[in-house]
């Protein structure tokens, strides 16, 4: 008897989200004086913690991390350390455009824009060696992996078979070109 007693209790306590928005789980703040006006009005101690509503957003319900969206090295090094994968792929990826910018050889178009294509083949690859790659992580696993793997790899065939004189010719490629400019 004692425990159908308890669990009509819980099933009948009123849930947090449904509670009504009641301008008392507010409280402001006032800025000059630093103190609660909430509390200073009613004459309750102003070092008493707050509460936290338990009350959702009303236009979302929850929002979750992205797998291995953690820190990639401890909370306590440093924050570059702790987001080295991303800021290799940005710095591979800023070294294809600083030489495409530069143009420092005959083939600075088509060297930086396969170091483009790889930095961000290689985002996919740490996006699935590792468990946890910091800021890297933008949605799921598996959507990273293929978003970062299939935009390098038509990077890296685009910059190959650039023109003129391609290191890399596909026929049924040229012929769909032909085909469709006249």
């Amino acid at each position: 008897m004692k425990q159908t007693d308890t669990t009509q209790a819980v099933l009948d306590a009123p849930d947090p989200v449904d509670a009504p928005d009641a301008a008392s789980d507010e409280v402001k703040t006032d800025s000059a004086a630093g103190t609660d006006s909430a509390d200073s009005a009613a004459g309750t101690d102003v070092g008493a913690p707050e509460e936290t509503s338990q009350r959702f957003s009303a236009v979302t319900r929850d929002t979750a991390r992205p797998e291995g969206g953690g820190r990639a090295a401890p909370g306590d090094a440093a924050a570059p350390v702790r987001q080295w994968p991303l800021l290799s792929v940005l710095g591979t990826t800023g070294l294809g455009l600083l030489i495409v910018g530069l143009h420092p050889f005959a083939e600075a178009f088509r060297i930086g824009t396969i170091l483009i294509g790889l930095a961000l083949i290689g985002g996919a690859v740490l996006r699935r060696v590792l468990p946890s790659v910091g800021m890297l992580a933008v949605r799921s696993r598996f959507t990273d992996m293929v978003t970062y793997g299939l935009l390098g790899v038509v990077i890296v065939m685009l910059s190959l078979m650039t023109q003129p004189k391609p290191w890399l010719e596909i026929p049924f490629l040229e012929d769909i070109v032909h085909s469709t400019v006249p």
